[in-house]
């Protein structure tokens, strides 16, 4: 079985905000086409085209309709991946080392060399975030985008998660959530970033920000300002022609 370092100096990790998502699913396809394209072996598909089709995805993005105790019902988009947990019970269960967390960040990653397929890590997992590559016989997961965040060759600004990178509603940020005085730090500190299943006793490092309560509205009709009259008598022309026709 493989052990987990007793510390790392960071956490790299993800802050998700429930609140900005708008589950367009470019996260999903940015993560898709860098993981093919780059690192590792490619993400198989096995039928993408046909009428049940199946694939490998590191990065998946759920819809959910809730009903908060205050505000309107509201549909929330949740992003799911691999959290990076610090007590990554992943980790402790694969049976060849093949899975294993890097004590200088804290990623947890896959050595695919290493992996024999055998699903004790995926059934391990809390938040099923392990995926089996059907074509490879191997289990993958989300890297942190590995390849890019220590890639000098990029340029800074492109030295993030390819989904962090395509977000366009800004709604998922990276860095180092050991440090209290980072940007996901403190945005953890000020919006009440939560960890998805504390109970399970995981600590993931990947956080959440819960959404807002929307605004409840009364009955409106959009119509109204347009149906108001715009004046009580005819002004202009048409009101002097009013008078004309009316002294006939």
């Amino acid at each position: 079985m493989t052990s987990l370092p007793p510390d790392t100096s960071r956490k790299l990790g993800l802050v998700i905000d429930l609140d900005t998502c708008v589950g367009c699913q470019a996260c999903v396809i940015a993560c898709k086409g860098w993981n093919t394209e780059n690192y590792g072996a490619p993400l198989s598909d096995q039928d993408p085209y046909g009428a049940d089709p199946s694939g490998s995805f590191l990065n998946r993005v759920h819809g959910y309709e809730i009903t908060p105790d205050q505000g309107a019902a509201q549909l929330v988009h949740f992003p799911k991946s691999c959290l990076h947990c610090e007590d990554a019970p992943c980790v402790t269960v694969c049976p060849t080392g093949a899975s294993y967390k890097r004590a200088e960040d804290g990623i947890v990653l896959v050595n695919e060399t290493d992996c024999i397929g055998c699903g004790l890590c995926a059934w391990a997992c809390p938040y099923g975030a392990r995926e089996m590559d059907q074509s490879a016989g191997v289990m993958k997961k989300c890297t942190l985008c590995i390849d890019r965040i220590y890639n000098e060759n990029l340029p800074e600004e492109d030295r993030e998660p390819a989904c962090v990178r395509t977000c366009p509603a800004g709604a998922r940020h990276f860095g180092d959530l050991a440090d209290p005085d980072s940007a996901v730090s403190q945005l953890v500190a000020e919006r009440g970033g939560f960890d998805l299943m504390p109970e399970m006793g995981t600590k993931p490092v990947n956080k959440y920000l819960p959404p807002r309560p929307k605004d409840r509205l009364g009955e409106t009709d959009i119509l109204a300002p347009f149906l108001d009259p715009v004046a009580d008598s005819p002004q202009g022309f048409l009101g002097w022609l009013d008078r004309a026709l009316d002294r006939l």
